[in-house]
């Protein structure tokens, strides 16, 4: 059984919407829309919307049949949007290079490729469950750091405070030798913090190797990761959190 907030299938695809179609009007504020403030403004929007979960076919058909009364209407969550937009803008991201991409989704390539998605996780303190920063996230295949797509995409991830505990990772694309190909793709994340113990959390991801190679970044091409926690050495075995 596998829970899903669908208020995240809403927001992400408005949050892409939003975002490409100022690309598309000129960008007269000269807003950032590069694939990190997307990410960054849509976890502002997804940290102060009351979450909507299902766990069954049966329940997302219920919530689709919904009015639009009892649901957070687009209005609101468009203008959640163009707040987070402008705080995100305000306190952009270091050591990023903030290039503004296009709506487009992928790009014609020599060779066929594995898409890997992009990774998002949480990262908590167990004892208080504060969002945790200043702490370094590395992902890792076979013990080795995973190459990013480009230098907007960090790898170790250095946590920050204004995105609630939220990392991100895009892996560069992994060359296939046809398309249609069906693989899984073993990684692990691992956080190291003094006061804190060790944690490795492994996990698996799908791909089906594509034509075409991912060019820009879309919200919808995500992997997402249950929230993690860390605890003090010895706490993480008293609170039933070992992985």
């Amino acid at each position: 059984m596998e829970l899903h907030n669908t208020m995240e299938d809403k927001i992400l695809a408005k949050v892409e919407d939003i975002f490409n179609t100022i690309s598309k009007d000129g960008n007269p504020d000269n807003f950032c829309t590069c694939s990190q403030c997307r990410m960054d403004t849509a976890c502002y929007v997804l940290n102060r919307t009351v979450p909507r979960y299902i766990v069954s076919n049966r329940g997302a058909a219920r919530v689709q049949q919904e009015t639009i009364d009892q649901q957070q209407k687009d209005a609101d969550i468009a203008a959640l949007i163009y707040e987070g937009l402008k705080r995100v803008n305000h306190n952009q991201r270091p050591n990023f290079k903030h290039a503004s991409v296009s709506g487009d989704a992928a790009a014609a390539s020599g060779n066929p490729v594995f898409n890997v998605p992009t990774i998002v996780g949480r990262l908590f303190d167990g004892n208080n469950f504060a969002p945790l920063s200043g702490v370094k996230v590395e992902l890792l295949h076979n013990g080795e750091l995973v190459a990013m797509k480009d230098a907007n995409w960090q790898n170790p991830y250095t946590m920050v405070p204004n995105t609630d505990g939220t990392f991100t990772f895009w892996p560069v694309p992994i060359p296939a030798d046809t398309a249609d190909d069906r693989k899984t793709f073993e990684y692990s994340l691992k956080v190291e913090a003094p006061e804190f113990e060790t944690l490795i959390h492994y996990f698996k991801i799908p791909v089906i190797s594509e034509v075409l190679t991912a060019a820009s970044f879309t919200l919808g091409r995500t992997f997402k990761l249950p929230d993690l926690y860390m605890f003090p050495p010895g706490e993480a075995e008293k609170n039933g959190y070992l992985d």
